[in-house]
């Protein structure tokens, strides 16, 4: 195994309309998608997608939706041994409403509370006789698990994608080789208000450089990112393209970034295919289903010099 994934699953049902609804009206859709989702599932699958020996570690519920997840990832190649599925737990699932207007999506989770106890990789036997992973992945959502990946697999490189500020991914921040963070994540972690300014840019990312201790990235959407530490933030703007959809669009970076920590390029090189393979799929429909060829990426790449 290269990379195991450890997190969030779900499944998403994209609904895509002219403009946002108006309370108490109707609406006629002709396109819905549906497919599997969540930061660490969506990351996995694109590895698998690009020929990554890749793995899964998160909870299912054992019903249609939780099947449908299963299914998609075991015909897309992606290990999903560590992956609980039982009665107890109710599968996640996300309607998203695009605006085909603007590309922008509002997403409504139903999130049951969890039922069984938290994901441990300690309690499946599985995770000792797996081949240790040289990456290891995480979105947050399993804490626990994810810190007895990193006390099973010492050596591996560890990622986080750090997409909101929870007990959880404040303690997974510390530890990470590397913190790639969401612009919300940097707004609640430091405390500004917002990242507009060159001023709140430079102290966001010299906040969670504090915390972890080590150069760090923050992703801000159509302004591109930020990576660096305190007194040496860099800046690299967004591919341009025409926004259709932006779902996942996170989870796709993340994605991209651990394949090319993986296969060892250079740090600029890794985070300029990262925001390549992020720009392609916001000019997609569907989260998943909007994940580029890895050979179209390297062909933005070559373009664009």
């Amino acid at each position: 195994m290269d990379v195991l994934c450890v997190g969030h699953a779900a499944w998403d049902i994209s609904v895509f309309v002219a403009g946002y609804p108006v309370e108490n009206s109707k609406r006629e859709i002709h396109t819905m998608i549906e497919c599997g989702g969540g930061p660490a599932a969506n990351a996995a699958f694109l590895l698998s997608r690009w020929g990554v020996a890749s793995a899964f570690a998160g909870v299912v519920g054992a019903d249609a939706y939780g099947g449908r997840i299963e299914r998609e990832f075991s015909e897309a190649g992606t290990d999903i041994a560590l992956m609980r599925r039982n009665a107890n737990d109710v599968t996640p699932v996300s309607v998203i409403l695009v605006n085909e207007q603007n590309g922008s999506r509002t997403i409504i989770n139903r999130k049951a509370p969890r039922a069984g106890v938290p994901l441990r990789l300690s309690r499946n036997s599985r995770s000792t006789s797996i081949q240790p992973p040289r990456v290891l992945l995480f979105d947050g959502h399993e804490p626990e698990a994810s810190l007895e990946a990193m006390a099973l697999f010492p050596q591996a490189k560890t990622i986080l994608d750090a997409g909101s500020l929870r007990e959880g991914t404040r303690e997974l921040a510390k530890r990470v080789d590397c913190l790639v963070a969401s612009e919300r994540f940097a707004r609640e972690l430091s405390g500004l208000p917002d990242l507009e300014s060159a001023a709140n840019q430079d102290a966001a990312v010299a906040a969670l450089h504090r915390h972890n201790g080590k150069p760090v990235v923050i992703t801000c959407g159509e302004r591109g990112l930020l990576h660096g530490a305190a007194g040496r933030v860099e800046r690299l703007p967004a591919f341009p393209v025409k926004v259709c959809d932006t779902t996942a669009a996170g989870d796709i970076f993340h994605g991209a970034f651990a394949y090319g920590i993986l296969t060892g390029l250079p740090w600029l090189e890794t985070l300029r295919l990262a925001s390549a393979t992020a720009a392609l799929s916001v000019a997609a429909r569907g989260g998943r289903t909007s994940i580029p060829a890895l050979a179209q990426v390297k062909e933005m790449l070559s373009h664009a010099g």
